[in-house]
């Protein structure tokens, strides 16, 4: 259900008529590259190009579409025509210059095997000659050269005068978006129903918080305790390519930095999106997280949007009807943890939230926030209000129980009691977990007394 919900949501964004959001085709993928080698048609180096912007350690690299990367694990595995310097240049930077040879062998052995039709186009010409002869003295006089080097950077070739990347042109293209031949059997995919190879290594999921920095898998079978019937790997679990890289795409892009569809509660990286374009879309994010320093007011505003939809049945993006999913990641060594999958027609959902907002409601000073965020709540249950002290899995069973209309968990209630007692201070989140914890506890078990209001 999962992965097909992601599926789908990639079928929608490939076909957004807003280039710009669109996600990229079958076989291909969005890297920030560093550095551009800009070479001419004889392989000569014109320029290193930075496509960097901001300051310091806080630059960030202008993101190119590209073949889809390979599945590197301890082996030698290249891109094409796009890699780390070690890779594509051949230079060592760990101390490592047997395995960098191998991998330099590789880069280039990628692109000789290309058809002969590809390696007759102007620019895949060029970076063979390139390699044939890399002229290091002419990388050594530009300005990047050195950090180059001791940084490995991802490094991909444009030709001087185009407009696109090597690794973009036509001749290259058509080849990223074929199916290489293949010999494996076919089997039912899982996602789509229809007869497919299945994806043997599933792409990795990055931006989940505390997973790997190189990314982890949600569907992986690296031990033989997890085969069964003589099958390895991906085939235990037979999903299509297409359909593999469908939901790893989606869900990147879901993950990715700077999305407005993902929030982090406690250690639960939650991303969420919909069948179809919805205000929720853009809404729940700021329901959830704090607001910005230059928008403090954000919060509160989509709180009061999130009423009017509520009380009017409708919303200014989509139907009521939409159904709306949303996915809590967790880490787990090599693997992604699944924490909570919530999935309703919009306005269900809707009601669920505003039920919450409603239950930690308290009478505030004029200095506290109309709306009170999700992080803002569960941090002051931890000690000294730090994040990194939130009890372990509090933040997935709290969005969970917002999620599902459930009662929030204990372990809600004993910390805000025991913060107070700590601290010797009932603060307004303090105060609004308690007085929520007390009404969904008594709804649930159906008491007698009536509800506690905002005042008391």
């Amino acid at each position: 259900m999962i992965l097909q919900a992601l599926a789908d949501y990639y079928r929608r964004k490939q076909a957004d008529p807003d280039p710009a959001e669109r996600l990229p085709a079958y076989g291909f993928e969005e890297k920030e590259i560093p550095f551009i080698l800009e070479i001419d048609d004889e392989g000569r180096l014109v320029q290193i190009l930075d496509t960097r912007s901001g300051e310091g350690k806080k630059k960030t690299a202008q993101r190119f579409l590209v073949p889809q990367a390979v599945k590197k694990t301890s082996g030698v595995a290249a891109n094409l025509l796009w890699d780390t310097a070690e890779y594509v240049l051949g230079i060592d930077t760990r101390g490592k210059p047997e395995r960098v040879a191998e991998q330099h062998a590789a880069f280039r052995a990628r692109i000789e095997s290309l058809p002969d039709v590809a390696k007759a186009d102007a620019g895949v010409a060029a970076v063979l000659k390139f390699l044939e002869r890399i002229d290091f003295d002419a990388l050594a006089k530009h300005p990047a050269w050195e950090e180059i080097k001791t940084t490995n950077p991802l490094l991909t070739f444009r030709r001087h005068g185009d407009v696109e990347l090597v690794c973009q042109r036509p001749a290259v293209t058509v080849l990223a978006a074929d199916d290489p031949p293949q010999e494996e059997a076919t089997a039912t995919c899982l996602v789509s129903g229809a007869q497919a190879v299945p994806e043997r290594l599933h792409a990795a999921i990055k931006g989940v918080w505390g997973a790997q920095s190189s990314g982890a898998n949600i569907v992986s079978f690296n031990l033989d305790a997890f085969n069964s019937y003589g099958k390895t790997q991906g085939a235990n679990a037979p999903v299509g390519k297409a359909a593999a890289f469908a939901y790893t795409t989606a869900l990147n892009h879901l993950l990715a930095k700077g999305s407005r569809q993902r929030i982090q509660v406690g250690d639960a990286s939650t991303v969420f999106w919909a069948e179809e374009p919805h205000e929720l879309e853009s809404t729940l994010a700021d329901l959830f997280g704090e607001p910005p320093k230059d928008d403090p007011d954000r919060g509160t505003d989509a709180l009061r949007a999130l009423y009017r939809a509520v009380e009017s049945g409708r919303f200014a993006v989509g139907s009521d009807d939409t159904r709306f999913h949303v996915l809590g990641l967790a880490p787990n060594a090599a693997r992604i943890a699944v924490r909570f999958w919530q999935t309703a027609p919009a306005i269900e959902l809707a009601r669920r939230i505003r039920q919450h907002f409603e239950d930690i409601a308290v009478a505030r000073s004029p200095r506290d926030p109309e709306h009170l965020s999700l992080f803002r709540l569960l941090a002051a249950t931890a000690v000294q209000g730090k994040a990194d002290n939130i009890p372990p899995h509090l933040g997935g069973e709290v969005m969970r129980a917002i999620l599902e209309g459930l009662p929030y968990p204990a372990t809600l209630l004993g910390a805000a009691v025991q913060r107070c007692r700590a601290e010797r201070e009932v603060s307004y989140p303090r105060a609004a977990a308690i007085k929520g914890w007390l009404n969904r506890d008594a709804r649930r078990r159906h008491l007698p007394q009536e509800e506690f209001p905002p005042m008391l």
